[in-house]
């Protein structure tokens, strides 16, 4: 295990993230530069003992550890960018000029990696779903990791709509692997949840109980988290009133971040990355220096499938006068749906969900 990359952030539990301009460098994240998110201490687990359990809505309950998932179920691997719900954090504070709670992450709370596992889909449909006669609603896969407390729970809990985890283009994974490798203890080892698209704190590390059901998970971190609160609420003790009624964050919509911006012969570089939201890749990425009066098109150097991050650059000419220089460049994303990143996001007490214009100043 290797930190020596990250920016720490907070030393326990340990959250760090890596340096922006080095994270773009790469279109497939390195692993020591993958971030560290945790609610609680990074586990050391022995794989030969951990097991992950099935249950629930099931006809057959079963128990797995690595080798029987290895031996019983064909290995799939899906490129998906892992982004946090608290990425840009910072930038919602400093541009709002108003504190928010929790770690204050920069913009490199993201990581474009190759997962290998097995597909939730088959592991659940080896299982045999069961559906009770007299019960509708929305069904759901709750994720659970008992093997730590954590700062706000006893354990660790998320839910998806089962809907999301049968999608056959869905790509939802039990992962073990990270770019060809075994997962390493601070990413989940042995075991950890994919849910391409959706924010990071769905894709819970260390699992080892997946339980079909026909409510979310009752975890804090499913209850009380990882939703945005009206601008209105301005304290813990006024959000008790609205966790309830608000719906958790599920995907992360479209964004994008400038990560550097470099003068060549009278010429701006402008470099970053972009993320889609639930409808789709990105299309196209476009960066302003007159304020956003006019838009120029950058290009995507990288993009691989419907999960992957984007990285794109762009080239700004400074010397025919042809448009006005205000000294800072914005950029907007806009993914295959038609869902464009707006100027400005409100602001929420957990500083979550960040999606204004991508900004540097030069």
């Amino acid at each position: 295990m290797s930190q020596d990359r990250l920016i720490v952030l907070k030393e326990w539990p340990f959250n760090a993230e890596p340096p922006l301009k080095q994270l773009i460098e790469h279109p497939i994240t390195p692993v020591d530069l993958v971030y560290a998110r945790n609610h609680g201490p990074i586990e050391h687990l022995i794989a030969q003992k951990f097991k992950v359990k099935v249950d629930g809505l099931v006809e057959h309950e079963a128990e797995y550890t690595l080798a029987d998932i290895q031996k019983k179920f064909p290995k799939v691997e899906v490129v998906a960018a892992m982004h946090c719900a608290g990425n840009r954090r910072r930038i919602m504070q400093d541009k709002k000029d108003k504190p928010v709670e929790g770690v204050l992450w920069g913009q490199a709370l993201i990581a474009n990696v190759r997962w290998g596992g097995v597909r939730l889909r088959d592991l659940l449909l080896a299982a045999g779903i069961c559906d009770p006669p007299g019960k509708e609603g929305t069904m759901y896969a709750c994720f659970a990791s008992h093997v730590t407390t954590c700062e706000e729970d006893d354990w660790y809990g998320s839910s998806v709509p089962l809907e999301k985890v049968l999608s056959e283009d869905g790509d939802a994974l039990l992962a073990y692997e990270m770019n060809g490798k075994l997962l390493w203890p601070e990413h989940g080892f042995p075991f950890r949840v994919i849910v391409p698209g959706y924010i990071g704190a769905r894709w819970v590390k260390w699992v080892d109980q997946i339980t079909v059901a026909h409510r979310e998970s009752e975890n804090f971190y499913q209850q009380k988290d990882y939703k945005v609160l009206p601008p209105e609420v301005q304290t813990k003790e006024q959000a008790e009133q609205y966790w309830s009624r608000l719906p958790p964050i599920l995907a992360n919509p479209v964004n994008s971040v400038i990560a550097s911006v470099g003068l060549c012969d009278g010429e701006l570089i402008v470099k970053g990355y972009a993320v889609g939201g639930p409808a789709g890749p990105i299309r196209a990425v476009s960066v302003s220096i007159d304020g956003g009066l006019s838009w120029i098109p950058a290009r995507i150097k990288y993009q691989e499938g419907r999960w992957s991050w984007t990285l794109w650059e762009a080239t700004i000419s400074l010397l025919d006068g042809s448009v006005e220089c205000h000294g800072i460049v914005y950029s907007r994303a806009e993914d295959t749906s038609g869902n464009t990143q707006p100027k400005d996001t409100d602001w929420n007490l957990r500083g979550v969900g960040y999606q204004g214009y991508g900004e540097i100043r030069f």
